[in-house]
């Protein structure tokens, strides 16, 4: 496996009395595989409520690990970052998730930039595979018209999470402030209905490509198995949604979790797996380059990026 990490500029625009709107660097890490090429690509980041990602979890054991990674106590918003991942093997280009689009949060939505960056369109997307429903994961599928952004792609679904989100009836029963995430999700997936391929636990959902059940953040969330063996890449989604508390207490709830006891479980399991196996994972949440693995650390696990 070779890894190296580059820094894609966007180009700058020229504006009149010579003005020029700075170029955006977009930290990309990408990884030379047996039989294609796997990139990260940055589609900005959020801005979440501190208590949003602390859920219950005791404010002082919280501020004490968060300030390991210069997080302030008094710091009320946090701004993880968002990475996609990007799969190219053979005449397939595979986007795993669609990022936030225009709708969600301005700091977010920038993927389109980043492909860009890589010589590549919307149109040059073959498959499009969701990792879950959440907004900064599925709301950049549609364009301004409210098409399909990734017009030439398939796309596809966890079965799982494809019937909770389509559910007519999930407004009524999600948490008072995730129905904006159920109006989004249905919406987008009935633009997509005619488009989206569903796929099971253990599924081959592409060739080189198996789907990994690992519920909780949300009822059917899937990480994804890039490769086989020792040189495998494990797509976690939001799985393990951040670098410090995620890692240094995988047993805490955490708030953005919709099922905050099956997300731990999964979180211990997966971190216990991927250090034990040395797996290299890619983190849609996880700083950039978005890419690294798991090492022990007493009670818990580091966060180790790949350089």
């Amino acid at each position: 496996m070779q890894i190296t990490r580059r820094t894609l500029m966007s180009g700058a625009i020229a504006l009149a009395g010579g003005m020029m709107i700075p170029r955006i660097a977009w930290t990309n890490a990408s990884l030379d595989l047996t039989g294609g090429t796997l990139d990260t690509l940055s589609d900005g980041h959020l801005a979440l409520p501190r208590s949003f990602v602390l859920a219950d979890v005791p404010q002082p054991q919280a501020d004490e690990v968060l300030a390991q990674f210069g997080i302030a106590p008094d710091a009320e918003t946090l701004r993880p970052d968002c990475n996609l991942t990007l799969w190219r093997d053979g005449d397939r280009v595979v986007l795993f998730d669609a990022g936030s689009g225009p709708d969600f949060m301005p700091t977010a939505g920038k993927v389109m930039a980043a492909l860009d960056a890589l010589g590549l369109s919307a149109e040059d997307v073959t498959d499009v595979v969701f990792t879950h429903g959440h907004p900064d994961h599925l709301w950049g599928v549609l364009d301004d018209f409210d098409e399909p952004l990734f017009a030439q792609a398939q796309h596809h679904m966890g079965r799982i999470e494809y019937e909770y989100w389509s559910d007519p009836t999930l407004t009524e029963t999600i948490a008072p402030e995730r129905v904006t995430f159920a109006v989004g999700a249905a919406r987008r997936l009935a633009v997509l209905a005619d488009t989206i391929k569903l796929f099971d636990d253990g599924d081959t959902v592409l060739p080189g490509v198996t789907a990994r059940a690992t519920y909780g953040h949300t009822p059917g969330h899937m990480a994804f198995e890039v490769g086989s063996g020792a040189k495998a890449v494990l797509i976690l989604g939001d799985c393990i949604a951040n670098h410090h508390l995620a890692f240094a207490h995988p047993d805490w709830a955490n708030g953005s979790d919709q099922d905050p006891d099956a997300g731990a479980a999964t979180r211990i399991r997966m971190l216990a797996d991927l250090a034990e196996r040395q797996t290299v994972f890619a983190g849609f949440h996880l700083p950039h380059p978005g890419i690294g693995r798991a090492v022990r650390a007493g009670e818990g696990y580091d966060y180790v990026p790949l350089e």
